[in-house]
């Protein structure tokens, strides 16, 4: 059979394989497009659902694993953050679905299993059909040798879903860490297809500008990215965010140097040297925060130990969740936080800016920043996600010679609205289509009411 020229193009598009099953049940207390991106994730088999804080990526990732463990009679595991696990299983109870904590391979039932992304070493990869990685951006925080044992470990497994709110905000290589997870791409071919490296200053990979709308098609093939139901035509009404303040707080510090003015820091050393001079400052100026509303939460991010040690010694009824604490102690805590148990949660973003729900908050701070747009990012959006009823007042407090750290997060927030746009633009155009044919596949509420007739010419005989 010859195949038309239109038709060769169209051939070396690149689309994902479907590789998944018809879903079997989808609970009716999910939302309509909590059901839809489930079903479209059971069909592809392996996917990525990037769904902004708040949309109820927990109860769809639940859903999916539900449907393979009923599809394949066989174990499921998904690896979370810490203190996230024993979150995601009380938000399992609400739809009916059991899930068992595991610490180990000993303690794998068959059904549906969850465990921390440190204890991934415990476990044997080969005995799952499916593997879901919850906050799988989180993968950006561990070294590349445990992100390719993640890769490594779960290349054959049959179903993956990989789910998080921010799957590459400034870097494109997060989609190739995501791609080669699920089989699709690995990284190195996906910089050879659709980037070209810039050599100059900024060394960094840049997407051809031929390329985008390939690259974009290719990867929402994959990956449904949704800031918003409406986002997909749904109903976004119930899910509009409150007012977000962020208000930028300066402490001026005693300048030592050799010129008249105190010098915004540049090199690594010199910031540290600037953050460790306002350390008594700025720990002062947030407990005057905390201290002038003293019957609201508080939530405190820092950075360094000896700025957790003083601000837990200056709050009264504070409570410091540091990385010493026992993984047991930590989860407790962060888990007590959301329940309003804590007044005041002084802690860092790498241990507590991933997955938690705490919406009964909100109020932050900052006591300085880090270069990380993302670590900011995740942490405001403990609060800041859908089901928030308050305004959320976020304070940034930096000292007078750490001003370059704050415009560089002020770009790098920038640069992540323009993607994710750019990201969310492509999505309503590729994967809302890819939906609607996997309903089309999916309807069964059809039911005939005619029988067929067939002409007697399409009839054979025997």
């Amino acid at each position: 059979m010859k195949m038309s020229y239109e038709e060769f193009i169209e051939s070396k598009y690149l689309k994902a394989e479907k590789s998944g099953f018809d879903y079997i049940s989808i609970n009716n207390l999910l939302f309509d497009y909590q059901k839809d991106l489930v079903k479209w994730a059971l069909k592809l088999g392996k996917s990525a659902i990037f769904a902004n804080t708040g949309l109820g990526k927990t109860f769809m990732q639940l859903e999916w694993a539900k449907n393979v463990f009923e599809y394949t009679n066989k174990p499921v595991l998904i690896l979370a953050p810490l203190a996230v696990s024993s979150q995601t299983i009380e938000e399992a109870k609400k739809i009916g679905i059991n899930v068992k904590y595991c610490k180990e391979q000993s303690d794998i039932i068959n059904g549906i299993n969850i465990t921390n992304y440190e204890r991934l070493e415990n476990f044997n990869s080969d005995e799952f059909m499916g593997i879901v990685l919850d906050e799988s951006s989180i993968l950006k925080s561990f070294t590349g040798k445990y992100r390719q044992m993640i890769i490594d470990n779960f290349k054959h497994t049959p179903y993956k879903l990989a789910c998080s709110a921010t799957p590459a905000p400034n870097d494109y290589m997060e989609l190739g860490n995501h791609s080669e997870f699920l089989n699709q791409m690995t990284r190195t071919e996906m910089l050879s297809m659709f980037f070209y490296h810039d050599g100059g200053n900024t060394s960094k990979w840049r997407l051809k500008g031929h390329a985008e709308d390939r690259f974009w098609e290719w990867v929402s093939s994959w990956a449904a990215i949704v800031k918003n139901p409406e986002d997909l035509g749904y109903d976004g009404s119930k899910h509009k965010l409150p007012i977000l303040n962020e208000q930028q707080l300066t402490v001026e510090t005693e300048w030592k140097g050799a010129t008249l003015f105190a010098l915004p820091a540049t090199t690594l050393e010199e910031r540290r040297e600037a953050r460790r001079d306002s350390l008594n400052d700025r720990c002062k100026l947030a407990c005057d925060l905390v201290t002038q509303n003293i019957d609201k939460q508080w939530l405190i991010w820092c950075d360094l130990n000896d700025e957790a040690n003083l601000l837990n010694k200056l709050i009264p009824g504070s409570i410091n969740v540091q990385g010493s604490d026992k993984p047991e102690i930590k989860a407790e805590r962060l888990l007590d936080f959301g329940k309003g148990n804590i007044k005041c949660l002084i802690t860092k973003p790498k241990i507590a800016s991933f997955g938690l729900n705490w919406q009964t908050c909100h109020n932050m701070i900052f006591v300085g920043l880090s270069d990380s747009y993302e670590s900011y990012y995740q942490a405001v959006r403990r609060c800041y996600r859908f089901g928030q009823k308050e305004q959320v007042n976020v304070y940034i407090i930096t000292s007078d010679r750490e001003q370059n750290v704050l415009k560089n997060i002020q770009r790098k927030q920038s640069d992540f609205e323009k993607m994710q746009n750019s990201m969310v633009g492509f999505t309503k155009k590729y994967v809302r289509d890819n939906l609607e044919v996997t309903f089309k596949e999916l309807d069964k509420s059809y039911k005939a009411s005619v029988d067929m007739i067939l002409p007697e010419w399409l009839k054979s005989e025997v």
